[in-house]
């Protein structure tokens, strides 16, 4: 068994005051601290005993919505960041981070956004380190990673219809 970190942001249903869930969630997610920042919000801070990260984080959601049934899924993260955020996570400075994006050439990842900052997937980025032996990666680090990144991925495209869907496959297929 591994001890997997990861955080889980839940939206609550309209109107519902987090205070009544809080005794439910002792008893299912008492491996997590719990926190209210935004309105309307529940964050959920994750160390979980599992074979895997992807029971870990399936289990971690269950427990959630079998204390807060109407909750929905907001982001499972580590997933989007930035080079401050992969260079914290990794133990090393931003600039080292950014020499070695500069210095990759065409071969560092693409970011999900360009702009200031610059986004990446996670996971991606672990990948691109652990193929190039720049950086020693925790496997536990990079499981989350990827599971979180297929589950934002997931989540953003149940919001897309059905006929969007096939239209956007076409034109990337092509």
């Amino acid at each position: 068994m591994n001890e997997y970190e990861f955080e889980l942001t839940f939206k609550l249903p309209q109107g519902q005051d987090p205070d009544q869930y809080f005794a439910a969630l002792e008893i299912s997610c008492s491996d997590a601290m719990v926190g209210t920042g935004q309105a309307g919000t529940m964050a959920f801070d994750f160390t979980r005993e599992s074979k895997s990260a992807y029971e870990a984080i399936i289990s971690a959601v269950a427990d959630v919505k079998k204390a807060i049934p109407n909750a929905a899924l907001v982001e499972a993260t580590p997933d989007f960041v930035g080079l401050t955020d992969v260079a914290d996570l990794l133990g090393f400075s931003r600039q080292y981070m950014r020499k070695l994006m500069l210095n990759s050439g065409t071969t560092f990842p693409s970011p999900v956004h360009e702009g200031k900052p610059s986004i990446w997937h996670l996971a991606n980025i672990l990948v691109w380190l652990k193929e190039n032996n720049k950086v020693k990666v925790e496997d536990t680090l990079f499981d989350v990673a990827n599971i979180n990144k297929k589950f934002n991925l997931v989540k953003e495209l149940n919001q897309v219809s059905d006929g969007d869907q096939e239209s956007i496959r076409q034109l990337i297929a092509s």
